[in-house]
């Protein structure tokens, strides 16, 4: 079975799920790349036999993913906007209410969608902002941007340049870094000593539950869960102080960390260790379930759309996202199956899909004509594109989900 070495404490990772070579998720061609000409990867998933984290055993180069092109927005979802907007209110009247001058800094800023509302209320921000073309529109939106990796070393400058931050946040970025001991170790030099840092990312338990194995791509290095994180933290001078179960990307926890021995963790951090114990959440035939879970998921999804195509049905896909180049390429679906996807991102109009090279359209192209099947690979924003795209279903137009299991709705 494939190994590899844990990048928490440096036990031993073995493999659970294998999802086969993978090309960059965010990374969309002009036009089909010749055969051998494109960028591929081992997706593998393995959990530490000592510390149970869930991490995959293959790393790819950060520079080949986050670069001056990478495309995903932040802002592009209402739904995501008014959850930052949310986030970012609730930090103003709590954590940065009644401080001194606080400050606070973001770990991979995006847009700046999150730092526009702090921006908005005078309060000393700093985004670190590795893609440079993102950096520069949260820049000329009014966010201070540092476009720059976030590691111990970054930390540094950032407080000898600004000072400590009072908190520190970060949003579908932390599982993305493999070494996130540098990262904790870069929050521990940059915090207040009452300070936080608050992220959130997708949740082992929801991603377990849901069979929601597109979660499983090139920037998700790690699962998180609370149990993982906390021992993380731990080896860090950090505590697991605050957890919170979020909705949105298909199931998230709010994690927070503040510095060991200065908060007292809320109730909620107990009773989600214990749901994740109660649950074996981190053992073996848990894990070995879930991969088996993931094969018969594409096998059933592969046999609806070639039964869709037997009968001449069209297919199209809504939203190329990041997630579904696990789907496609694990799956093998090509353009025989799904003619085509549909999306709102200017950046991937008018390519084409990573590795099953699907052409992406945009989305005010769905309805010439309507298919009369959508594939849905943006399910973690089902309601609204459903509501969105009402007029498909009146037309007669029929969903297709496999988000928990493979379906037509």
């Amino acid at each position: 079975m494939p190994e590899s070495t844990c990048r928490i404490c440096g036990g031993v990772v073995t493999m659970f799920l294998d999802l086969g070579r993978q090309p960059l998720s965010d990374v969309f061609p002009v036009e089909a790349p010749a055969p051998g000409e494109e960028f591929t990867y081992a997706l593998r998933v393995g959990t530490c036999a000592d510390c149970t984290m869930v991490q995959l055993l293959d790393e790819v180069p950060r520079e080949a993913m986050f670069g001056e092109h990478y495309p995903y927005r932040s802002s592009g979802s209402s739904v995501m906007r008014a959850h930052f907007e949310a986030l970012a209110k609730s930090l103003l009247a709590g954590e940065l209410s009644g401080r001194s001058d606080p400050f606070v800094v973001e770990i991979g800023s995006n847009d700046g969608v999150m730092l526009r509302t702090i921006a908005a209320e005078g309060v000393r921000h700093l985004g670190v902002e590795p893609s440079s073309g993102i950096a520069r529109t949260a820049a000329e939106q009014g966010v201070a941007v540092l476009t720059a990796f976030f590691e111990v070393d970054t930390a540094r400058a950032v407080r000898a340049e600004h000072g400590p931050a009072d908190v520190v946040y970060a949003a579908n970025t932390i599982c993305h870094i493999p070494y996130l001991g540098s990262i904790l170790d870069g929050v521990a030099e940059l915090l207040t000593d009452d300070g936080v840092f608050v992220f959130e990312d997708p949740y082992l338990g929801d991603i377990v539950a849901k069979t929601s194995y597109d979660q499983i791509y090139d920037e998700h290095f790690f699962l998180f869960s609370a149990t993982t994180v906390a021992d993380a933290a731990a080896r860090h001078g950090l505590e697991l102080v605050g957890v919170e179960r979020l909705p949105v990307h298909g199931g998230e926890v709010r994690y927070t960390l503040a510095r060991a021995g200065r908060r007292t963790p809320d109730a909620a951090v107990g009773e989600l260790l214990a749901q994740e114990a109660a649950a074996d959440l981190h053992s073996p035939a848990t894990l070995r379930r879930f991969a088996d879970a993931v094969a018969a998921n594409a096998a059933d999804l592969v046999a609806l759309l070639e039964r869709l195509r037997a009968e001449g049905a069209r297919v199209v896909a809504y939203g190329a996202t990041a997630k579904s180049a696990t789907v496609t390429n694990y799956a093998g679906i090509g353009t025989d199956l799904v003619e085509a996807v549909v999306d709102t991102t200017p950046e991937k109009q008018h390519r084409v899909t990573p590795g099953a090279h699907l052409p992406v359209r945009p989305a005010s192209t769905f309805a010439e004509p309507y298919p009369d099947y959508a594939l849905l690979f943006a399910w973690n924003h089902a309601a609204e594109i459903l509501d969105r795209e009402a007029a498909f279903r009146a037309a007669g137009g029929r969903w297709i989900l496999y988000v928990p299991d493979v379906r037509v709705v």
